[in-house]
């Protein structure tokens, strides 16, 4: 298959983005939130399939020494593409000069390990919605 990148927002599907969020039970924010995420992000990164949203990415990062990667995500139907490795990597392009963290589901793991990641000991979190949180297994 014939996929293609982008590094920007532009004409990004946000719909889509919304719900393919909600689908893997991400967040079920809008998609004006969505959108208002992506733009105010350090990198992104959308992978398309003729034209259609297939997976995408953001980083946040202080451009110096920090970066935190976000809303890994890429549609069931083409998992097991590569695509996940696709958009961490061409994220990595943009922050690999810093310490990168990422945040994932805990069921995710296993699949970043393989990319390089390691399981940090250090770290705290202060979620809005701490009982849905803690349910999906984020934290204690």
């Amino acid at each position: 298959m014939n996929f293609n990148i982008q590094n920007h927002c532009q004409n990004a599907d946000w719909e889509r983005v919304a719900g393919l969020m909600a689908h893997f039970g991400i967040t079920e924010a809008p998609p004006e939130t969505h959108k208002k995420a992506f733009e105010q992000s350090y990198a992104v990164t959308f992978v398309y399939d003729q034209g259609r949203l297939i997976g995408f990415g953001r980083a946040v990062s202080d451009g110096v020494s920090q970066a935190v990667l976000y809303n890994i995500v890429v549609d069931p139907d083409y998992h097991g593409q590569g695509l996940g490795r696709a958009i961490i990597e061409d994220l990595l392009k943009a922050v690999g000069h810093c310490d990168v963290i990422l945040y994932t589901h805990p069921d995710k793991m296993s699949f970043y390990t393989h990319l390089g990641f390691r399981r940090m000991r250090t770290g705290m979190a202060l979620y809005l919605e701490e009982g849905k949180k803690e349910e999906m297994e984020f934290i204690e």
